[in-house]
């Protein structure tokens, strides 16, 4: 084993990765949840959220806590995609009773996700195994550019349960609006996805957002060889110089067909970090720290 190996074994220690697409999904997945725990397991992973754009997770996160002895935390969530009625207050609601910690706004059926994919060939995103009905185009705010009042009425129960919230694949115009209200309305825990990526956000948007308290996570996936790989080294520095170390961090959005697994990409990306130059300390932050503050994980 090469010392930088070494090092990243320890680096691996207590790692956390909010965005793993493990299976069963209607998207070709490599591995199932109780897979994806495992490797996050024998790895020394400290959690590991599931996330599927059109179930909640998080009876399956509960289930994996209870029977499966391992030291490694699976995190349930939900994306308020078609399938659960769209940004549906009441499927939030019971999500979050029922041990859900993350909530994302629409990402496949966000209208600004569904436009990418009408209007930008090559755009990288997995299609569904199996014919499915027409989504109807979802959008955070009005024609005047408010906030819809199902929105706030999902931003009320996130606050009430201290919740997590992601503005999902909606497009940078309607992020600003939304976080701006899900601050006035209590939520304190606030991240934004690949903001470069389909909501488009310039690094002045990222830059605004994490003065408003949103903390990025970037997909680990575009970054590393994969199906998904859109970004150089170069943009990788930018993204985390325009919102500061400590208020950046990685998922790596994997579990896909001929994609790395999350774990194997967790551990590119750190070894990237460590060639662009970056110290244990702040590696630790963007792949430990910052996601395990976020979500509110014991120390």
């Amino acid at each position: 084993m090469t010392a930088e190996q070494s090092r990243i074994d320890d680096l691996m220690k207590g790692a956390v990765d909010l965005h793993v697409h493990s299976g069963p999904s209607l998207h070709p997945r490599k591995l199932d949840h109780i897979a994806a725990l495992r490797e996050a397991d024998q790895a020394g992973m400290a959690a590991v959220l599931l996330k599927d754009h059109y179930y909640p997770t998080m009876p399956l996160a509960t289930l994996i806590n209870q029977n499966m002895g391992l030291r490694t935390r699976a995190i349930g969530s939900i994306v308020l995609n078609n399938p659960l009625g769209g940004l549906n207050p009441s499927a939030v609601d019971y999500a979050l009773k029922q041990g859900a910690r993350v909530v994302w706004m629409a990402t496949a059926h966000a209208r600004n996700h569904m436009e990418h994919e009408a209007q930008k060939p090559g755009f990288k995103f997995p299609q569904n195994s199996k014919k499915t009905v027409a989504p109807v185009p979802l959008t955070l705010t009005d024609e005047k550019g408010a906030v819809r009042d199902e929105v706030k009425h999902i931003l009320d129960l996130i606050a009430e349960a201290d919740a997590v919230v992601s503005g999902g694949h909606h497009h940078a115009r309607e992020l600003l609006p939304f976080y701006e209200e899900a601050k006035a309305r209590g939520v304190k825990r606030l991240f934004l996805n690949h903001p470069t990526y389909v909501n488009d956000c310039s690094l002045q948007d990222v830059a605004h957002l994490v003065g408003m308290g949103v903390r990025m996570e970037h997909s680990v996936c575009m970054f590393i060889p994969s199906t998904f790989q859109l970004f150089d080294q170069d943009h990788l520095r930018a993204v985390i110089e325009a919102a500061g170390v400590d208020n950046t961090f990685f998922g790596t959005d994997l579990g896909q067909t001929g994609n790395p697994n999350p774990v194997e990409g967790m551990r590119q990306m750190i070894a990237m970090l460590i060639g662009l130059g970056y110290g244990d300390a702040d590696i630790r932050k963007m792949t430990t720290t910052v996601g395990a503050e976020l979500v509110g994980l014991e120390a």
